[in-house]
């Protein structure tokens, strides 16, 4: 088939969005307001209508509110009409469904809808999870069908994933591409896997957390305190709550499942005790945290910076290592005032306590009690900022003294230390490696490209930077280096390195 009348006249084409919730909605008024005629249906009786009606007392609010204007708010409702049946729908060039996530259901509404459009008319499907390929099985046209799968809140987040199955015509791919672009969204193309771009490669931020509070290493809030320091907006404990971990376990077991059971994805015991017990977060009322009425919210944590510790002789300290985090240890010690030495030639980074044997490592992926007596292991400080929390740990053989002192340390070199259990990689740096690890494999697939990935996961998650810009700074040695030691304490598949982030060390020349 030759898509090539629609493809010059999809930008002002009639189009058909089936589903009336929140999604569908969503989609109707952005392809509205850029001026498409569209029709809205939904299977239930009267639904369309009544969500034409909530859209127009919304858009009101913002017109009060002075971000849309009376005049533009008339002419995107006067674009949509509501239908009360699928037949009215011939005259669309391009159809979006926005149903329950369901293959049979999806499948048999595109089915049905062959026999209403024109065999150009592009059929899009906005499913998060379920494969395209399989949704176009039984089609007569399957090269039309396409992914083109939104975030919500439609009208605010800027992503969509244009997703591709077997038989997807490319030129269908790149017409909807283009059309997310006039849409004024940002448009990463995906291949049709298990989660596609976002859904596969978040797994790890929620996991990670899982598998920390599983072993009892900290508390939900100071987990998220430390994954808020990176610049995400919500700690995972706290999103999850927000989603509902009925909702994320359900996403999670349908990406583990759709793998084969791979081990990296498996659903968490903690979460499934939740759903079992109710307690489903923000819309149950309780979840990680209490969202009663009254209920104490836990906030940032306190930074009160001390001086630095006093030395018994001036040349006892020394920064080893050279990178970010050595070069803040020193630039701390200098407007301090204090005298230091330099071992740039050092196989680990941060600071010799020398007269007091005394290590304060940055993690490197292995407990700080495998490392030595004296030792305590800090997390990856991703921001240049002050006061931000910082996960640390002492190893199992330190003496008081030094737990007291190295918490001292890392508060006056401008942290907030937060004291977890010695676990490998702590927390932000085993969460960072397991995202870009996630990313590399999508990559390694065929799911996208490193920027595809990074837009992604910016736009459609709101990550503070995209996995492979954490790469670039923490550099690819280091990443497998973190994935190596966590795979060596656990032994299990979940950590092994991505053959990707492996040929990139040996392109960069490191064994």
């Amino acid at each position: 088939m030759t898509m090539n009348s629609t493809v010059n006249k999809l930008d002002e084409a009639p189009l058909l969005v089936v589903g009336a919730g929140v999604m569908g909605v969503g989609i109707a008024q952005v392809a509205a307001q850029a001026g498409h005629a569209v029709m809205l249906y939904d299977a239930r009786e009267g639904a369309a209508a009544e969500a034409k009606t909530k859209l127009a007392k919304s858009l009101d609010a913002l017109v009060a509110k002075g971000k849309l204007t009376a005049q533009g708010v008339s002419q995107t409702l006067s674009r949509i009409e509501a239908i009360a049946s699928l037949a009215a729908a011939a005259p669309a060039r391009l159809v979006i469904e926005a149903i329950v996530e369901k293959l049979d259901v999806k499948r048999g509404l595109f089915q049905q809808l062959e026999a209403i459009v024109a065999a150009d008319c592009v059929l899009a499907t906005n499913t998060s999870s379920i494969s395209v390929t399989a949704i176009a099985n039984g089609l007569q046209h399957p090269a039309r069908l396409v992914g083109m799968h939104f975030f919500n809140p439609v009208p605010q987040m800027r992503l969509v994933e244009v997703v591709s199955g077997l038989q997807t015509d490319p030129a269908v791919a790149a017409l909807i591409f283009d059309l997310a672009g006039v849409w004024g969204k940002v448009a990463v193309h995906a291949r049709s896997t298990p989660g596609f771009i976002v859904n596969r490669i978040a797994r790890p931020f929620y996991a990670e957390t899982l598998a920390l509070l599983q072993e009892q290493a900290a508390t939900p809030a100071v987990l998220d305190a430390c994954l808020r320091a990176v610049g995400f907006r919500m700690g995972p404990c706290a999103l999850m709550d927000l989603i509902g971990h009925d909702t994320n376990f359900a996403v999670t077991s349908s990406v583990y499942e759709a793998n084969f059971y791979d081990k990296r994805f498996a659903p968490s015991l903690v979460q499934r005790e939740l759903v079992d017990g109710g307690l489903l977060g923000r819309k149950s009322g309780r979840g990680f945290y209490d969202y009663t009425a009254g209920a104490v919210q836990p906030g940032n944590t306190d930074f009160a910076p001390v001086p630095l510790p006093v030395a018994p002789v001036a040349q006892s300290l020394c920064v080893q290592g050279v990178g970010p985090v050595a070069e803040r240890l020193v630039a701390a010690l200098a407007q301090a005032g204090r005298a230091f030495a330099r071992d740039e030639s050092s196989d680990w980074v941060g600071l010799a306590i020398v007269a007091d044997g005394a290590e304060l490592r940055l993690t490197d992926g292995r407990p700080a009690s495998q490392l030595g007596a004296e030792v305590a292991v800090f997390d990856l400080p991703v921001s240049s900022e002050t006061g931000i929390a910082l996960a640390w740990a002492p190893s199992s053989r330190a003496s008081a003294g030094w737990c007291a002192a190295a918490a001292t340390w890392l508060q006056a070199l401008g942290f907030s230390p937060q004291r977890i259990a010695d676990v490998p990689g702590l927390v932000v740096a085993r969460t960072l490696a397991m995202l870009i690890n996630e990313a590399a494999d999508a990559v390694l697939h065929g799911v996208c490209t490193p920027e595809g990935a990074d837009a992604a996961m910016k736009l459609g998650v709101n990550y503070p930077a995209g996995p492979f810009e954490w790469l670039a700074q923490w550099e690819t040695r280091n990443v497998i280096g973190c994935l190596d030691a966590l795979d060596a304490h656990y032994r299990g598949e979940r950590y092994r390195v991505s053959p990707w982030l492996r040929q990139r060390a040996w392109q960069e020349g490191v064994q």
